[in-house]
């Protein structure tokens, strides 16, 4: 009688102790926060106005900072263009160095900018 009652109830027992264990495990979290950076990137090639870009990309690094999360690579670098083309020589510099310190393989490319952009 003990046998008939476990073999009958086993698989459901099985069933529903993996769906609970399924459902405690908890997603990774993300590499990068991106907030609106790939639409911004996309208005700049639109040609939509630098100051708009650089209030906008400045206050989602504000919100991805308070969340302790990472921007993604490139941001600082789009950043530094864009107040490349307002001529705000200081932040342009102090953006592609950011840029270089979170994402080392892109120094060469941030030496390349910042020596053109000197010129």
């Amino acid at each position: 009688m003990k046998n008939k009652f476990a073999k009958r109830h086993a698989l459901p027992f099985a069933l529903t102790a993996c769906a609970l264990l399924a459902g405690c495990n908890t997603p990774p979290k993300p590499l990068y926060q991106w907030e609106s950076y790939q639409p911004q990137v996309y208005e700049y090639f639109k040609g939509q106005s630098s100051v708009e870009q650089v209030t906008i990309l400045e206050r989602d690094l504000q919100k991805i900072r308070a969340t302790g999360s990472k921007p993604p690579p490139g941001y600082h670098a789009q950043l530094g263009m864009l107040y490349a083309s307002l001529g705000k020589d200081e932040q342009v510099v102090q953006e592609f160095q950011t840029e270089k310190e979170l994402f080392p393989e892109s120094s060469t490319y941030m030496d390349f900018l910042m020596r053109k952009f000197k010129k």
